[in-house]
């Protein structure tokens, strides 16, 4: 699958972002090595603290279906420009991969990609709590 094809199916996704408080819309599709694609949409609660991203949203779906060998993420939001992962997000990436990638953009113009150590260059992981 192509990234724009990628970054279709996350802009699809977004039509179900639960964001009632920020507005801001937020979908995210994520393919693995295998080709199986998952998708995820932000999810606010009135409480932030409680508030899940897209990207991890997509995540969670694909592991809870056993699923951790990860290519590619797309993300699309509201933003002009698209959306790159927060800070946690990029976190939670890392812990599948350095090497996965990163399309934010739009659909039908000028996309970004990035891997996710490019985005997170000193990410922690399980290689450092190795002893």
């Amino acid at each position: 699958m192509e990234y724009r094809e990628l970054l279709i199916k996350a802009e699809e996704a977004m039509k179900n972002s639960y964001s009632p408080y920020s507005g801001f819309r937020v979908g995210a599709a994520l393919i693995t090595a295998g080709g199986e694609v998952f998708t995820g949409v932000n999810v606010e609660s009135a409480t932030y603290g409680a508030t899940i991203c897209a990207e991890r949203t997509a995540v969670v779906k694909a592991v809870s279906e056993g699923y951790r060998d990860f290519v590619a993420i797309a993300v699309s939001s509201d933003a002009p420009e698209g959306s790159l992962p927060c800070g946690i997000c990029r976190q939670f990436i890392a812990e599948f991969g350095k090497d996965i990638m990163v399309i934010t953009g739009k659909s039908d113009g000028e996309i970004k990609v990035n891997t996710i150590a490019e985005l997170l260059p000193f990410a922690f992981t399980g290689e450092d709590m190795k002893k």
